[in-house]
């Protein structure tokens, strides 16, 4: 193995520095020139997680050049809508945009081509077909009711159901990616490409004289949209042709929904958890404290990153180790994951703190004003980043039922929290009743983790438990 950083440290650091800086250069040397698999999970933790550091500057830079562009009232509008376009998108893949990062590490390491030919094509087709009758659905909903929404959404929302087959396609691919571990592919379109294309097709046409309205940036994130998906699907066949040879597809479609419902039952509830309080606050409050509240949202969105890069990096490994029933490696990656997540999120919250009022006041004088709720976040996502990504550990552990009764239940009383505090205390009312909801959620998690498998899955508790508890899939068999 090489050392470079080793021995740059070795041959032109001061000798006093030699030994404190030897330790930093032998992790840096093993996370990029190791080829252990733990080498390889931080390795591809690190690659996502940089990918996101940069998908979140340019997201941030385009979120402020929109909100000063269209102003607070049409901001409101427009991400009010794209926030309910994503997570249509991401419901409209029941699950199996996440099943796909179990099946395809599964086939390829038992040599089943077609079966893995099998899931590339079917887990897209379902995607399609689904995302397209739900953004039919909706359209003919929106016609129905227009009388009832307020005229400024109506267009939009509109607009919006048009983007969801490609946005459901987008999430189904970035998970065949990841299920490769081909991260480049998995997160450079959905988190690099899209957003900057929005921002520059936007910018093009009010240059070009259309209106700087939510309509304008809507129209701008439905070619986005589908020009990403569909580079990132020509992207992904090109690469399948090096490791996946031509021959005959098989298909089990009983197998795979059978694993991906209970998984969008999680993640279903899962995303409506971190996102209705948005939905909420634009159902009870102006466009105006929309915007706001969506800014200080969005400057914490670095915390989530973390988790993200580390979920991405190691669910194939729990899944792997506990199939394996290997349980000294599956808490091994227990405990990186805890550390991973952790650490990083209490230094980047402490950073977003002390620069929050400078951040949100790029996006205009009005939005200093949601500085006091990243006090209120910070509290629900350092509790929750204390645990790590352990719902993924429950998921690909078999445990998806419980999974989605945490949530589910969690997302009830962040429902009422919202309903109940937001009335009284506006844009404060519905950060703390989301913080409450993170803490009742980790809490759960906690716990179930604890149960089911008998690890102490806690920032304060790393050691695992003496055995590892052989739980079992939706199905009644091992995962």
């Amino acid at each position: 193995m090489r050392h470079p950083f080793a021995r740059i440290v070795q041959r032109l650091a001061p000798p006093p520095l030699r030994r404190a800086l030897a330790g930093p250069a032998g992790w840096a040397d093993e996370v990029v020139f190791g080829s252990g698999e733990r080498a390889v999970s931080q390795r591809i933790a690190l690659t996502a997680f940089l990918i996101r550091i940069i998908s979140a500057v340019i997201a941030y830079a385009s979120q402020v050049l929109l909100a000063r562009w269209m102003g607070d009232f049409e901001y409101g509008v427009y991400v009010l809508v794209w926030v309910g376009a994503v997570i249509v998108g991401g419901l409209a893949c029941f699950g199996i945009q996440t099943a796909v990062v179990r099946f395809v590490p599964e086939y390829a390491e038992r040599g089943d081509h077609d079966l893995l030919r099998g899931i590339i094509l079917g887990s897209r087709l379902q995607g399609i077909a689904s995302a397209t009758a739900l953004a039919g659905l909706g359209i003919l909903g929106i016609w129905l009711l227009g009388d009832h929404i307020a005229s400024y959404y109506v267009m939009p929302l509109y607009l919006a159901a048009i983007c969801i087959p490609m946005l459901a396609i987008g999430e189904i691919q970035d998970g065949l990616a990841r299920g490769f571990n081909w991260p480049d592919l998995a997160l450079w379109p959905t988190f690099i490409i899209r957003p900057v294309l929005i921002i520059a097709l936007t910018f093009a046409a009010i240059r070009l004289g259309a209106l700087p309205d939510a309509v304008t940036a809507m129209i701008a994130a439905i070619v986005a949209t589908y020009a990403t998906a569909l580079w990132q699907m020509l992207a992904l066949a090109r690469r399948a042709r090096n490791v996946v040879p031509d021959g005959l597809r098989r298909f089990r479609p009983r197998t795979w929904v059978a694993v991906a419902l209970p998984i969008f039952l999680v993640e279903g509830f899962f995303n409506l958890l971190t996102n209705v309080d948005i939905l909420i606050v634009g159902q009870l409050r102006p466009p105006e404290e929309v915007a706001i509240y969506f800014a200080a949202v969005k400057t914490l969105a670095l915390v989530h990153f973390v988790y993200f890069a580390v979920r991405a990096a190691l669910m194939p490994r729990f899944s792997q180790y506990y199939a394996a029933g290997d349980r000294a490696l599956f808490e091994a990656a227990v405990r990186d994951s805890l550390h991973w997540t952790f650490w990083p999120s209490l230094a980047t919250v402490g950073l977003l703190l002390v620069f929050g009022q400078l951040l949100l006041a790029m996006f205009g004088p009005s939005f200093i004003a949601g500085y006091p709720l990243l006090y209120i976040f910070s509290v629900g996502l350092l509790f929750r980043a204390a645990i790590g990504p352990a719902e993924s550990i429950l998921t690909m552990a078999g445990e998806q039922r419980i999974c989605a009764a945490v949530y589910a239940a969690t997302f009830v009383v962040n429902l009422a929290l919202n309903y109940a505090l937001i009335p009284r205390f506006g844009l404060h009312g519905a950060a703390t009743a989301t913080a409450i909801a993170l803490v009742l959620e980790t809490i759960a998690v906690y716990l179930a983790v604890r149960w089911r498998l008998g690890l102490n899955c806690s920032i304060f508790h790393v050691t695992g438990a003496r055995s590892l508890k052989r739980g079992t899939g939706t199905n009644g068999s091992q995962p």
